[in-house]
């Protein structure tokens, strides 16, 4: 069973989530919080497998209480759901540990889905959102070179090339036909670096290589 906890600034939104995530049969929705202070409190009380979270409320943002949470709580895992589209937010929500970024007003099958899939320990981005991501960090990337992090020499030959695709954006399905390898092989390289570099997801290793300065801007 997976619990979540909704945090949302309007009533009439949290109503219509709650009623969305508790006609799936392994959703369990634990609480709600009106603002980011109350997120992270509640967060801390109740234990979520998951925060669904909005990005403008009052008194703390989404954004700032998905740092916090993500900090104190690291197997929580935050869905970031607002009205705002691929912009600034999504950089800065991801950059604060989030891991998926939905627009609100997606279909309630796909909202159901993409909790499923962000508590399974899965990013959810589409490679054109993962794209943007990567195009703003090109953008705010310094240009002083940086030494790799020690991790990276825990990484394979091919898990590296298989990093520098992840860096691209390219999708499973992607890496697959570039290195012509079986999507399971894909899938396992994948789950390995991650956990070499100690990450949560596909999203934050292209975080973690621009910032690391293992890709920089407009390289191939």
């Amino acid at each position: 069973m997976t619990t979540v906890l909704i945090a949302d600034d309007q009533a009439l939104v949290r109503v219509g989530l709650r009623k969305i995530l508790e006609a799936e049969p392994e959703t369990s929705v634990v609480g709600e919080a009106g603002d980011g202070e109350d997120a992270i409190a509640a967060t801390r009380r109740l234990l979520p497998d998951l925060v669904l979270m909005d990005i403008r409320m009052p008194v703390l943002d989404g954004i700032e209480a998905t740092r916090r949470i993500v900090a104190a709580r690291p197997d929580t895992r935050v869905l970031i759901l607002t009205t705002f589209g691929l912009d600034g937010y999504v950089y800065d929500a991801l950059r604060a540990g989030a891991s998926g970024f939905m627009l609100k007003d997606a279909p309630p099958e796909e909202i159901a889905a993409a909790v499923r899939i962000v508590a399974n320990g899965e990013a959810l981005l589409a490679p054109a959102v993962t794209r943007a991501v990567i195009e703003e960090f090109a953008r705010q990337q310094p240009t002083a070179a940086t030494a790799s992090p020690p991790a990276v020499a825990e990484l394979t030959p091919r898990e590296r090339e298989v990093l520098d695709l992840l860096t691209r954006g390219l999708s499973n399905p992607e890496i697959c036909q570039q290195l012509v390898i079986s999507e399971a092989t894909a899938k396992t390289h994948v789950a390995r670096i991650l956990q070499k570099l100690d990450l949560r997801d596909r999203v934050q290793a292209v975080i973690y290589a621009y910032e690391s300065g293992l890709v920089r801007a407009g390289s191939k």
